[in-house]
């Protein structure tokens, strides 16, 4: 290994730039370097992906002695200390003096599962150059013991091969922070060395392990991938090169290392000379060689300018190196390639700069949209905080209650039950017939109820027509001779132009037992609506407070509420059912004349000779004509008609004139008919009114009285454990709390970077 005495000491003098180190950088280059050394700083580097440098290949492939000849790190060598986890070097010019700072790099556990990922301070920062090999093999042995405190590696150090570690190799990394006047910026990786088998005391899942290690650092886009090759091995059996080939199939992101030349086989040079001449394996950015000291010049203390100096004699005399193309002869030497490796990264930075800002936006914008669909986080005053949210859910309900200008208001999605509910009473209305059984004939439209229904008449009460048993009924109606049959059995001790009131009732009971059943469709469908509003609203209001609890509380509280409500609607509904089942009204006007309009209409439909229809058809003209067959004779009759009525004092329109025709046999059924069926018009617009008004009181409009003191009450928002009560609601879930911070520390990541993006441009 490189010396860690004064006299041993590899790093360059002030005069002297070691490698990517070197001051006489370009200040494009400099400034390149700074950038993306600072962008790693902030640890977006987890989130995007930003060029680096990662240094692979097969286990003693010559790795660490090439990290050490590009950037002045001693690595430890000793026995059972090879690369068994991930080295960062992070340097950082600095016009202070120079220093290290070691750090543990946390992101799996002890048994290789995804942990928080934790960086630890290990040690205090080393201002020695002498001391940092030690420090090193310490945080080593402490990442491959992650059972053992971290800090105890620091002050005890007992000799361990790999077989004693808890682990062979490990995903955690040993962290170095490199600042100094002559140190530039740059970021690389020392990785494991990719092995083919394990001894009989290591694991075989150490080999996917290690691979899998290596795939996650170079198969990012922008990562530059040194591939470290070892001339003293067959170049098929050497795994890294065809893992890179893999990842890089062109060879645009590879930079080939030979090391160790001076072991090639005697005659075996010139398969190696056909990848310097990128004949073999060929790469965009070229195949190197370089030359580090010996085991015996190591141990003998050479340093690093003396280190160069007999790479340098190597190639220049020793066969066939020496004799090789001048054209080939930059692809020789450390110091060509070091200086290759930072043109390199310096163009590739520069060229992944916009792309860097694009990508950075992006991440930061879906970062904030995520951190928006957080629900939010909890307030210093739970008491409060649940106060008014109890209060604006309240507020809400009552003005959805009370009417929105919605398509999808509870109101609007009420309305079309509303009036299903008033055409299925309407459709109960009794179907008499003023004929005869057998009579083809049908019922004609009753034009006096036009302007009082919702919907035109397309017949008798507005729906289907009334036929003969010989063609198909919908509903069966209620013949004359039925009613007179019905009225003439339930006669007792009454004269013999009476009949008792049982009669109508016995009608009217008929059509007011079929009101339950639309009664109870309106109120499920209005309950079944104002329970989903209700549910969708607790969501939106209660679904992100806290750890789920809280919703179901208040939707158990808002039901139990609901069901209280539906109670009393149902218990009004069931009382105007009973009402109806004494037949009354106070409202004789209106019976009276539907009466009047009733009879005359089935009069009208009795008469044989067309006459009463004539005369309820009968619209006065607007013209005269002299021609008969205009109807003028009949005309003139009605008008004559009417001048004589009216001449003796009697006030009559047209359509009063069939009631003065000669008197039915059937006049007392039809005066049952009429009256049953006028009582139904008032009853039914009535009820009607009265069922979905009684819901609404009760149920619509009542669901909000006491709401927020039921509430209050079933939360256990006041007293004096109510801090604590809100305090446990707010509390939000310990995943949403961890993707929270998560999120925030992946926020002040993208910021930070953002920043330094910023200043590039200043």
């Amino acid at each position: 290994m490189l010396p860690s005495t004064p006299g041993a000491d590899l790093t360059p003098s002030e005069d002297n730039g070691v490698g990517l180190s070197d001051s006489t950088l370009s200040q494009h280059r400099r400034k390149m370097l700074d950038l993306i050394n600072r962008l790693h700083t902030t640890g977006v580097q987890t989130d995007m992906d930003l060029p680096m440098i990662a240094v692979i290949g097969s286990q003693s492939a010559g790795k660490s002695s090439l990290i050490e000849s590009i950037s002045g790190i001693t690595l430890p060598r000793s026995a059972g200390t090879c690369t068994r986890c991930p080295t960062e070097c992070k340097l950082s010019r600095s016009e202070d003096s120079w220093k290290c700072l070691v750090k543990l790099h946390i992101t799996t556990g002890p048994s290789g599962q995804p942990c928080d990922v934790r960086t630890i301070p290990f040690g205090s920062p080393i201002t020695d150059k002498a001391d940092v090999e030690d420090r090193i093999r310490r945080a080593q042995r402490a990442i491959l013991n992650p059972s053992t405190e971290p800090q105890k590696f620091l002050y005890e150090l007992e000799d361990q091969t790999a077989e004693q570690a808890e682990l062979s190799f490990s995903k955690n990394c040993v962290s170095l922070e490199i600042s100094g006047k002559d140190v530039a910026d740059l970021s690389f990786v020392d990785l494991p060395g990719l092995i083919a088998s394990v001894g009989s005391a290591g694991k075989t899942g150490d080999i996917d392990l290690v691979k899998g290690l290596v795939t996650s650092y170079i198969e990012k886009p922008s990562c530059v991938i040194l591939l470290t090759v070892t001339c003293e091995t067959d170049f098929e059996n050497q795994g890294a090169h065809h893992l890179t080939k893999k990842h890089d199939p062109e060879g645009k992101r590879t930079v080939g290392v030979l090391t160790k030349p001076d072991r090639i086989p005697a005659g075996e040079e010139s398969m190696w000379l056909k990848f310097i001449r990128n004949e073999q394996e060929p790469l965009v950015n070229h195949w190197y060689c370089v030359k580090q000291p010996g085991s015996q010049m190591l141990k003998d203390g050479i340093s690093w300018a003396e280190a160069r100096k007999e790479e340098n004699n190597f190639f220049a005399l020793t066969q066939p190196w020496s004799s090789m193309e001048s054209q080939y002869q930059k692809f020789l030497r450390t110091s060509n390639l070091t200086e290759r490796l930072s043109t390199i990264l310096s163009e590739l930075i520069a060229k992944r700069l916009p792309d860097i800002h694009k990508e950075l936006y992006n991440i930061l914008r879906k970062t904030q949209d995520e951190m928006r669909k957080l629900p939010k986080a909890p307030s210093t005053d739970p008491v409060g905080e649940v106060w008014s949210v109890v209060g604006q859910f309240s507020k809400q309900l009552f003005q959805r209650l009370e009417g929105t200008p919605d398509q999808d208001g509870i109101l609007q999605t009420i309305r079309p039950h509303q009036e299903e509910f008033k055409r299925a009473v309407r459709e109960t209305a009794p179907r008499f017939i003023p004929w005869a059984k057998g009579e083809i004939r049908e019922l004609p439209a009753i034009d006096f109820l036009v302007n009082e229904e919702d919907e035109p008449q397309k017949s008798q009460e507005g729906v289907h027509p009334i036929l003969t048993p010989r063609s198909a009924t919908p509903q069966s109606g209620i013949y004359i001779e039925d009613v007179l049959n019905h009225a003439q059995r339930a006669r007792t001790r009454e004269l013999p132009d009476n009949y008792p009131f049982i009669v109508q009732e016995t009608y009217i009971k008929e059509f007011t037992e079929k009101w339950e059943t639309p009664s109870r469709i309106l109120f499920d469908e209005v309950y079944d609506i104002l329970k989903n509003d209700l549910s969708d609203l607790v969501h939106e209001h209660f679904e992100k407070m806290g750890r789920g609890g809280t919703l179901h509380s208040v939707l158990m509280i808002v039901n139990e509420h609901l069901d209280k409500a539906a109670k009393q609607a149902r218990e009004k509904i069931n009382w105007l059912l009973e009402l109806e089942k004494a037949p009354t009204t106070l409202n004789v006007h209106y019976y009276s004349n539907y009466k009047i309009k009733f009879l005359g209409y089935y009069k009208g439909c009795r008469d044989r000779e067309e006459l009463t229809t004539k005369l309820q058809n009968y619209r006065a003209p607007t013209t005269m004509h002299t021609s008969p067959n205009h109807g003028q004779a009949f005309h003139q009759g009605i008008q004559k008609a009417l001048t004589g009525l009216t001449e003796i004092g009697l006030s009559v329109q047209v359509g009063d004139l069939p009631k003065l025709l000669p008197v039915d046999p059937m006049e007392p059924a039809l005066l049952i008919m009429a009256g049953v069926r006028a009582y139904f018009q008032v009853a039914y617009k009535r009820f009607a009114d009265m069922v979905p008004l009684a819901i609404d009181y009760e149920i619509v409009r009542g669901l909000h009285k006491g709401m927020e003191q039921a509430l209050l009450d079933g939360l256990s928002l006041t007293g004096p454990d109510a801090y604590v009560r809100c305090q446990l609601m707010v509390q939000e879930h310990s995943s949403v709390a961890s993707k929270r911070t998560e999120l925030q520390k992946k926020l002040d990541r993208l910021n930070a970077a953002s920043l330094e993006l910023r200043k590039l441009f200043v």
